[in-house]
Parts: C-alpha cells; structure tokens; sequence
C-alpha cells in the first residue's frame, strides 16, 4: 500500500479550478487498488473539503501547508498560532497596505473591502508597469474568491482570536516591492514558517508546518513507510514534502527549483500530468 500526495493549485486542479474527469478516475482506480491518496494544499481546510465534495472523492487532507491534518471527518492535528504571533503579522500587513486572508477553524475570514482593494491594487500596478499582466491578475483574483468557507468582517480586530485557532496568515500581492519588504522582514524569524505557492503570494504559520511535516505525520498515523509514499506538487511549499517522500513528481508547469529535485517530470497540470505520473508511477495494470 502507497500514500500518495496531491497538491491542488497548479498540480490536481486545472485553470479553470477544478478536478479534470480523467485525473479523478485515475485517482479512483488508484483507490480502488487499495492505495490512500491525500490531498496536500495550501488552501483551507473547508475549501478543500468542499472541492473534494464537488470531484465526489473522499480523501484524507493535509490543509492549511501542514498545519491541519484531517482523515474520515476529524481533525488529526491543527498546528495553530499564538494570538500576539497574530497580532503582530496583521500590524505588519497593515502598515505595509497588504491583502491578507486568516485561515481558522471557522473557514477563512477577510474584510469586507478585500476583493475591491485587490482590484484596485491591479489596475494600479498595470498603470505603473507596462508589462504587468492585468488579465491574469483579474483571473487570479476571481478564483481567489471562488473558493468556500469565506467570513467576511468590516475589521480583523473585532475577531477572537484564541478561539478561531488561527493557523496561516496568507498575504496577496501584485505589488513585487511590497511582497519582496515584508518577506525579507520576516525571513530569519524562528517563531514562524514561511512559504509560497506563487510569486503573489506570501503565507505564515506556526514554525513546525510544512507539507512535509505533515505528510511523516500522516505516513506515521496510518502506519505506511515514507519510502512508499508518492508526492506531487509544483511550488515551492510543495518542496518539504519532496525532502521526505519516497518518490516526488513535479508538474510540467512547475518551478525549476521544485523540477531539479523532482524524481520525475510529468505534463502540464492543464494535461491532466497528475493522472499520466500516477499511471506511469503508481497504478498497477
């Protein structure tokens, strides 16, 4: 018996946000084997939740980039940060007129100008760069709010945050300068991880989550050998988990950095690459 990995965005999902019908076959069959396939993600726990509702498959979760682990409706592990670790990074994002997200066990809670904010932040940076990418900033800001669990509040400050258990702070970007700052200021800290999924993209958590933490969690739990585990995945939060798997495949639409450590290379996540690596890796005929 296998445990196979899956990230979401830019790996299992299309572009358009969803589960192709090929790859969600390919992943039954690899069930049906008797093999476990988790999903391993960035997004949110009642996100992903939901995606899997959609695709009409039933899957243990790696949420939240390892700090939530969640397997047949519990919760496993859920590695939570402290409220003045909270406190401190939504001061840093504000004073630096950042978009941010927190992820908690209550689903995902952004103020109520987010989206209008981030519009704005586009439309600004395509007036100041001649090559910026507006179009792309559109779609990403669209597929941003599709996603589900969304809590909308006027105030992050009105929240409690001990009882939200609050386990990512993610920041949203088209300003590079902006993004480059706050990274640079939070790199060498030990109290915190940090991570990305996309050059836009900046998410916090607790110091011990990581993919990869979580999926030694998850193998340990379910009492399966990491050398018979399977990752796939195309950013650079995915690459903890290429540290520890036994075999690690890289989107064709990967970074280099996620390629170069890869096991192999399979196609582009919009060709259905999650379900040709596992027919070439892992399904048995």
């Amino acid at each position: 018996m296998k445990l196979i990995a899956i990230d979401l965005d830019g790996t299992l999902l299309s572009s358009d946000g969803r589960i192709s019908n090929r790859n969600r076959e390919v992943i039954r069959n690899i069930q049906r084997q008797g093999h476990i396939v988790s999903i391993a993600s960035g997004r949110s726990l009642h996100d992903t939740i939901g995606i899997l509702q959609e695709a009409k498959l039933q899957c243990p979760i790696i949420a939240g980039n390892g700090a939530i682990v969640y397997y047949k409706g519990k919760i496993l592990q859920n590695l939570s940060m402290p409220d003045e670790m909270i406190k401190e990074m939504i001061t840093k994002a504000e004073e630096m007129n950042l978009y941010f997200e927190l992820y908690t066990n209550n689903g995902v809670y952004i103020e109520d100008q987010g989206k209008s904010f981030l519009k704005k932040e586009a439309k600004r940076m395509h007036e100041k760069l001649d090559d910026f990418p507006r179009d792309k900033a559109e779609t990403m800001i669209t597929i941003q709010f599709q996603q589900k669990g969304f809590v909308s509040v006027p105030s992050y400050h009105s929240l409690d945050y001990a009882s939200l258990e609050i386990y990512k702070v993610f920041v949203l970007s088209f300003d590079k300068e902006k993004l480059t700052k706050l990274e640079a200021a939070l790199t060498n800290r030990k109290d915190i991880s940090i991570t990305t999924s996309g050059k836009e993209k900046l998410e916090i958590g607790h110091p011990e989550t990581s993919k990869g933490n979580a999926l030694k969690y998850l193998a340990s739990y379910l009492v399966i050998p990491l050398k018979d585990t399977v990752v796939m995945g195309d950013n650079l939060n995915d690459l903890s988990m290429f540290q520890v798997a036994g075999k690690s495949i890289a989107m064709g639409n990967a970074v280099d950095e996620v390629k170069e450590k890869a096991s192999f290379v399979t196609k582009h996540h919009d060709e259905d690459g999650v379900a040709y690596g596992l027919e070439k890796f892992v399904l048995e005929y």
